[in-house]
């Protein structure tokens, strides 16, 4: 049998009150007026049959009974408008947030939304390309996409890409003079380096953008990486590999537009598979929204249709 509860109303306006202790204050949030806060409080004060909150001086303080039941509501309204706000999110198919790396983002996803948008032009997609991870399950985000999801947990995970990286640089860079074609050319090239020591979420994949790691994979132990800028921004990095200042290492599937526009090419033999890829996360709750289920389909079929085709073998990642 469910408990009698008194006035939502009165309860809620006590709490505001006793976070400000002060009626005016309290009534500004609510929109009514200090007299209707005061009068909310006492119905609730005659309802539970003890007083709540005591004149002291100029000010209010809590009773016992009105600090014991503070804390308890503060959370439970909490609870509630984060709800409320979940239930506004999940009654519009047509917005949806996606966390994704700004390298991604640029690189790959960013110059295919036009195509799901013309097959899908009632769902709105925000891109949040911030290097931080986001915590799905708050709702902060729908979709997440990154490269090596560690702990998959309670999200529900989609593989888009498995990874291979290679060494790539401009044309022009390739043909030289000095011309590069093999490993020991390197040693004459400028090695651009992404730095991810400053993000916590790249602990189980950092090593692998490091120039020693990928020469060490592909048996080139004698080559010195070199003291090449370091960026924190891979887009960045990527520029300047275009604009022929130094050779990259990076994911063949995200870089196939670059690569197919003749910006970047891949002068060496070599490449490194690796045990991670790009992974697509979302959760249950996500899912329940029309517009993710729209888009994950859409991005799994174009992560099929844009995997590259080795001509040749990957080196397996040791």
């Amino acid at each position: 049998m469910s408990k009698w509860l008194p006035s939502l109303n009165a309860l809620r306006a006590f709490e505001a009150v006793s976070r400000h202790l002060n009626y005016r204050k309290a009534a500004e949030e609510l929109r009514v007026s200090p007299g209707a806060a005061n009068q909310l409080v006492s119905k609730l004060e005659e309802s539970i049959g003890v007083p709540l909150l005591e004149k002291r001086g100029r000010g209010l303080v809590l009773t016992p009974t009105g600090a014991a039941g503070r804390d308890g509501l503060t959370v439970a309204f909490g609870q509630i408008v984060d709800t409320v706000e979940r239930m506004r999110g999940m009654s519009a198919e047509g917005r949806l947030i996606v966390s994704t790396t700004p390298s991604f983002a640029a690189s790959w996803l960013v110059p295919r939304l036009e195509g799901f948008k013309a097959k899908n032009p009632g769902v709105e997609v925000l891109i949040d390309s911030k290097p931080q991870i986001v915590d799905l399950d708050s709702g902060a985000a729908d979709v997440a996409i990154r490269f090596g999801v560690k702990d998959h947990g309670n999200l529900i995970v989609h593989r888009l890409f498995d990874e291979e990286l290679c060494a790539f640089c401009s044309p022009g860079l390739a043909k030289g003079p000095p011309k590069i074609s093999h490993l020991d050319d390197l040693e004459n090239v400028t090695l651009l380096r992404w730095d991810l020591s400053e993000f916590e979420w790249a602990s189980n994949t950092r090593k692998w953008n490091y120039w020693k790691h990928w020469l060490d994979q592909v048996g080139a132990h004698h080559i010195n990486p070199g003291d090449g800028p370091r960026f924190s921004d891979y887009n960045l990095a990527v520029q300047t590999a275009i604009a022929g200042q130094g050779m990259i290492i990076g994911s063949t599937p995200v870089l196939r537009d670059l690569l197919e526009a003749n910006l970047l090419v891949n002068p060496l033999s070599e490449r490194v598979a690796t045990d991670i890829g790009y992974d697509l996360a979302t959760t249950g709750t996500a899912m329940l929204k029309p517009g993710v289920p729209k888009f994950i389909d859409w991005i799994l079929e174009e992560a099929r249709s844009q995997n590259v085709q080795n001509t040749f073998p990957a080196i397996a990642a040791t």
